[in-house]
């Protein structure tokens, strides 16, 4: 299948337009418009720590954290009712270059939960229907994904394989982190091969979906991705700091990012994340706009109660592993439920996303009965235990902010 790009453009001349858009801000209301840019100032910068109270608490569970797990940098945000409990930035982006809680990072999945919210806004406004077949816009899918519709791209239960667990693709970007991959190239890696079920049938992590859903996004608005995202969800939300590159470049200040992955610790911060998501929302962020995305995404800020509901839980409870079926109340659940939604995790009484890219760990976290909004961003050191580092002190700072409600595993 050829998926076709909305570019009429070089890059350069889009980039130029891109930020245009931005400088002038997507056409939200003046409510939305006003709330957005007096989330925060322009920019994000650390909170002064008392001797004790939850702000030295969280400091002290990071402190340690980043002593234990080997890590380079950790930078976090908590906010509680929208209002800031602590922001602080711990160890350095390079040697020598202190890491402060300006510095952009990449945000990789936190881009699908705005695909999700997208889509269900489109819904909202009455322009599709969740269960229209994808193939209304994107005709040439195999004959066995004739069944697939929106809400199974959005809720990844297409039943199409993940192209980043094919045999040949991890070794592929490791022998050339720099090469810029297409949409067609990563899409034809998962639908040349059989579906692993019936579509809607189950679940399964699968970027190929979120590839697919960006490209649908845009045939269904005549929109460019990254410009619709700007419209319907950053400007809207007053997120500033984040935004789309087609290229592997980051706004300064840069948090720079090291692995081992390959065998020797080397720098990974320009490598080029061009396979992890949809062109056009393969974006960096900043750690404030990760604490507001936390609040607003996982409150369904956007959405009428229907769309958050489904946002919640699309059908996904009971799929892909054993969860116990429960409503998705203001407390998701009351037992220690795990599922994918629209976009998110739910996992137990959290909405969450943390993305993982060479060297970068993320979360964004949201406890809706509460109000608790926990943001991480971490890099590692030589030796450092790696994988979803920022997640797990999100875990020790729920634990100790929420104890009620722990953010369990997922994956």
């Amino acid at each position: 299948m050829r998926i076709t790009r909305l570019k009429s453009r070089s890059y350069l001349a889009a980039a130029a337009a891109f930020v245009a858009l931005f400088a002038l801000g997507a056409p939200a209301g003046p409510a939305d418009a006003a709330a957005g840019s007096a989330r925060y100032p322009r920019l994000c910068v650390g909170s002064q720590v008392p001797d004790s109270g939850p702000a030295r608490d969280i400091v002290r569970i990071a402190e340690q954290a980043k002593a234990e797990m080997g890590l380079k940098s950790v930078i976090l945000r908590v906010t509680s009712g929208g209002r800031e409990v602590v922001t602080t930035a711990l160890g350095e982006s390079m040697t020598a270059v202190p890491a402060t809680p300006a510095m952009h990072f990449r945000n990789g999945n936190i881009a699908i939960s705005y695909m999700g919210t997208a889509l269900l806004r489109l819904v909202d406004q009455g322009r599709v229907n969740l269960d229209d077949p994808v193939s209304h816009w994107l005709p040439g899918l195999p004959p066995a994904m004739a069944p697939v519709t929106l809400r199974m791209l959005a809720a990844s239960t297409t039943g199409l394989i993940d192209y980043v667990k094919d045999p040949g693709f991890i070794p592929a970007v490791g022998a050339n982190p720099f090469r810029q991959w297409t949409a067609d190239e990563l899409v034809s890696i998962a639908t040349t091969k059989d579906l692993l079920y019936a579509p809607g049938t189950n679940w399964n992590y699968s970027h190929a979906n979120f590839v697919l859903l960006g490209a649908a996004l845009e045939k269904i608005t005549g929109t460019r991705l990254d410009h619709l995202l700007q419209q319907q969800i950053m400007g809207p939300l007053g997120l500033r700091q984040t935004a789309n590159s087609f290229t592997p470049e980051i706004p300064e200040p840069v948090l720079h990012a090291f692995t081992a992955d390959r065998g020797t610790y080397e720098e990974t911060t320009f490598w080029n994340p061009s396979w992890t998501t949809a062109p056009g929302a393969v974006q960096t962020t900043d750690i404030c706009d990760l604490a507001r995305s936390a609040e607003a995404i996982g409150a369904g800020e956007l959405l009428s109660p229907a769309a958050y509901q489904q946002l919640l839980n699309p059908g996904t409870v009971g799929l892909g592993t054993p969860t116990e079926k429960c409503p998705a109340t203001l407390c998701i659940a009351q037992t220690q439920n795990t599922h994918y939604g629209m976009g998110v995790l739910v996992l137990g009484d959290w909405v969450s996303q943390h993305p993982l890219f060479f060297g970068y760990s993320a979360t964004q976290n949201y406890l809706p009965c509460a109000r608790l909004a926990i943001a991480v961003s971490t890099t590692q050191n030589p030796g450092a235990q790696g994988g979803h580092t920022a997640h797990l002190i999100a875990q020790r700072i729920a634990a100790a902010l929420a104890p009620g409600h722990p953010i369990p595993n997922f994956g």
